[in-house]
């Protein structure tokens, strides 16, 4: 989808909600209606048509060439004075504002502008980018590929005696080596005890054969993220070990296998959580089943048995599967894969080598 498909799209809403127009300030969304990926700017959008970006002498020349789409407007001395006017040329009797985005002190900023009214929203482009379209999938195809390439070389470089912070920076090192301009967001390396902790830094503590390691990693390819999970066993392993290991895998089967388009989010969440419980583990899975992917490597829809119980999976979601049990003291196990939701059930985006032994 073009940017200018969008753009219709947003303008639907707008008008639907009565809001003259919007001004854009989170960076994602920029980029997303734009194309701009600079780090400093400002959207227009009249409901009515008409379209601009506001930014400096700095990235004036990128955003040229990276929004032909768009009508620039220079910011210098005074930009939100200069933003004032130009809502004022256009008569709107509303401005609506990204709440989630702007700061009380920003939004007091924009009062004593003299904008037109000022009307909080919430929602209007993160609604559209829920589903993706076809091109957005395929750059996000490649950013899962370029991580599951990256994840046969890191199985050959695990062994007892390496560092969580070691393998990490190796990690990164692979990822920008294969392509990545960034990484989805810091490396997650927990071995041990310390795979019980969901999100855990990478420490100085060394890998041990017989114990496991969760590695948790993302690349970010022409903008779009990845996020891939594999929990391995360093060496022979206890068999304990591999019966949390084989729980996890069942249950996430169960949720690839079942997510379905119309099934509501929580239905999906239930679908891995239902196997963990029955095994015993169910106060063990703390935290939903996924969330989505794109410009964010976290954004809507999420899945959880807290999630809103009206909203449902949509063909063209990309989100995650990563069910997971989390004993403190003991260790943890997480697998997660990449999805998108097609209209007989899911793709799956991620083919990294899935074993729990190295």
């Amino acid at each position: 989808m073009t940017c200018p498909a969008r753009l219709n799209r947003l303008r639907t809403a707008l008008q639907e909600s009565g809001v003259d127009g919007l001004l854009v300030t989170g960076a994602t969304n920029r980029r997303y209606l734009s194309g701009f990926t600079g780090s400093s700017g400002y959207l227009l959008i009249d409901s009515r048509g008409g379209q601009w970006l506001a930014t400096d002498f700095r990235y004036w020349e990128q955003a040229r060439l990276e929004a032909p789409n768009f009508e620039l407007l220079r910011l210098a001395t005074k930009p939100l004075a200069t933003l004032a006017q130009h809502c004022r040329e256009r008569e709107w009797k509303s401005l609506g504002f990204e709440a989630a985005h702007c700061t009380y002190e920003f939004v007091e900023r924009l009062k004593a502008e003299a904008f037109p009214p000022l009307q909080p929203t919430s929602g209007f482009v993160e609604g559209l980018r829920i589903q993706k379209d076809e091109v957005e999938i395929e750059l996000i195809r490649e950013s899962a590929a370029l991580v599951d390439r990256v994840w046969e070389e890191v199985l050959t470089i695990i062994r007892p005696g390496l560092t969580e912070r070691e393998l990490a920076l190796a990690i990164e090192f692979r990822l920008r080596s294969a392509g990545a301009s960034g990484l989805s967001f810091p490396t997650i390396v927990a071995s041990g005890p310390r795979g019980a902790l969901a999100h855990a830094e990478p420490t100085e503590r060394q890998l041990v054969a017989g114990e496991m390691v969760t590695v948790d990693m993302g690349a970010v390819w022409q903008g779009y993220c990845s996020d891939l999970t594999r929990t391995v066993a360093i060496g022979r392993a206890g068999k304990d070990c591999r019966q949390v290991w084989d729980i996890v895998r069942e249950a996430q089967q169960a949720a690839l296998q079942g997510m379905q388009p119309g099934m509501t989010c929580r239905e999906a969440d239930a679908l891995a959580r239902d196997v963990i419980s029955k095994a015993g583990y169910g106060d063990l899975f703390g935290h939903g089943l996924g969330h989505g992917v794109g410009l964010d490597v976290h954004e809507e829809p999420r899945l959880g048995p807290g999630t809103d119980p009206d909203l449902v999976l949509q063909e063209g979601m990309v989100v995650t599967v990563e069910p997971g049990i989390y004993r403190p003291g003991w260790g943890g196990v997480r697998l997660e894969d990449l999805v998108v939701v097609r209209e007989d059930g899911v793709e799956v985006l991620s083919n990294a080598l899935k074993s729990f032994n190295l």
